[in-house]
């Protein structure tokens, strides 16, 4: 029994090491990090947006696990770079797509993100990502294998702003072993954008990539002979790689794809096709719904003058209603049991106890929000002077509406010398916060001995 097992064990050792041994390259696992950026809003492009699309949908057709990211502010980039790289640190293939604005300065190659404000050639620095920024994380995660595709070699949209100007991208000198890296067009020159629904680089990548069994060097060998054909040599495309092993975006076991497979990548072409049916409903009906909130306040601000004019017409119309309809006949002014005459009736302001007579402020208008107490005084003359008198004075006070709201008796009397005699009484509140005030005519009658002798007026406003 012990022989036999030895005999079984090894065969099975040896089993699994075929089984090991025949997985195909397609097998690593496969990352892609693909941007598209095109709403520039200085020189917008066209394609990169359809151009990252349909080749984050060509990858995954192909086994690659994708990020996709479109008109990718400067954060956004750099998060994406970020995960990216932890991503690779798994192992595998790294891919990296780019479509957009590229700009070369001082040597160095700038993807230009999304809102990135550039005025000035040191602002790439910091507002736009260094391309050798992504190379930096395929050499930190050592994965073994990574392609670079950059078609970004529009024009220099900020060109009359910088120094040197350069066209194109340049070279990138320095990239970790195991790299492939791929430009839409030659050092310093320009690709054009494309009037298609892709730019003429990434149409001809699109199409060749998805040969089976075609090596990647192959793949762009063909890239660039349909891009030298159709713009007569003035747009040629460049690589540099350091591969050491042979990468298929299809090995040539796909070219024997079942039905059930066939009907799996219609399926997917359908689904980005209703997905792009859906993305232009929603414009649609973004724009309906922003011309609704347009007209919606148009209304509202209309609606808004009219309550406006209504409220002053309102306050105007309590304003006229509250002036209350004063006795034409203020009284005597004279009174006979005194045989005096009033002389003046004036109002000021008070705290509860009246100030003395030489520190009044005399006025007829008076603040609601200020005032506390406000109080009259009454001055009486007499031709003869020489003895005090005694009398009652009764004063009633009106409201800006004319309902009485305070009514006092007060004993009061003349000095000796009768040259000028006072006496006051106020109406108001203790407390600030205390609405007695409303904004008005307000009156007081006075009444000395019985005797109508004054009806003043004052306001609050």
């Amino acid at each position: 029994m012990c022989s036999t097992a030895r005999k079984i064990i090894p065969f099975f050792v040896m089993a699994i090491f075929i089984m090991v041994s025949a997985q195909p390259a397609c097998a690593l696992e496969r990352v892609a990090l693909v941007i598209g950026n095109g709403n520039y809003e200085s020189a917008p492009l066209a394609n990169p947006i359809n151009d990252a699309t349909d080749m984050a949908s060509a990858l995954r057709k192909m086994g690659f696990t994708v990020i996709l990211k479109k008109n990718a502010t400067l954060e956004v980039m750099e998060e994406s770079f970020e995960d990216f790289g932890n991503r690779l640190k798994k192992g595998g293939v790294g891919l990296f797509f780019y479509a957009g604005h590229g700009i070369q300065a001082n040597g160095a190659n700038y993807l230009i993100p999304i809102g990135a404000r550039i005025k000035k050639e040191s602002d790439l620095k910091y507002r736009a990502v260094d391309a050798g920024r992504i190379l930096d994380e395929m050499s930190n995660a050592n994965n073994g294998m990574n392609i670079v595709i950059l078609d970004a070699c529009r024009d220099n949209p900020f060109g009359r702003s910088f120094r040197s100007a350069s066209r194109g991208l340049s070279i990138i000198a320095a990239a970790p072993r195991g790299t492939f890296i791929t430009y839409s067009t030659s050092p310093g020159n320009v690709a054009a954008d494309g009037r298609g629904r892709n730019s003429p680089y990434t149409e001809s990548l699109l199409k060749h990539m998805n040969t089976p069994g075609l090596p990647i060097e192959h793949v762009f060998k063909r890239v660039r002979q349909d891009l030298s054909s159709k713009s007569k040599g003035q747009q040629v495309p460049w690589e540099l790689s350091s591969l050491s092993g042979d990468f298929y975006f299809r090995d040539s076991h796909d070219s024997g794809k079942t039905a059930v497979q066939q009907r799996d990548t219609t399926a997917d072409d359908a689904a980005l096709a209703d997905e792009r049916q859906k993305l232009a409903e929603e414009k649609e009906k973004l724009k309906r719904e922003t011309e609704l909130l347009h007209e919606k306040n148009a209304l509202a601000e209309a609606r808004r003058k009219m309550e406006e004019e209504k409220r002053k017409l309102d306050e105007e119309r309590i304003r006229i209603a509250s002036i209350p309809k004063v006795d034409s006949v203020r009284g005597t002014r004279y009174i006979p049991s005194l045989n005096a005459t009033v002389s003046e009736v004036k109002f000021f302001e008070s705290p509860y106890d009246a100030t003395p007579k030489d520190q009044r402020v005399y006025r007829t208008s008076f603040s609601r929000t200020n005032s506390r107490y406000i109080a009259w005084e009454l001055n009486l003359t007499h031709p003869a002077p020489g003895t005090k008198k005694n009398f009652v004075v009764d004063a009633i006070w009106f409201n800006a509406y004319g309902t009485e709201i305070f009514r006092a008796s007060l004993n009061s009397y003349v000095d000796a010398t009768w040259t000028t005699s006072y006496r006051n009484s106020g109406y108001g509140w203790r407390e600030v916060s205390n609405s007695t005030w409303t904004a008005g005519t307000y009156r007081v009658d006075l009444y000395v001995e019985g005797t109508k002798v004054a009806s003043e007026n004052f306001t609050v406003y």
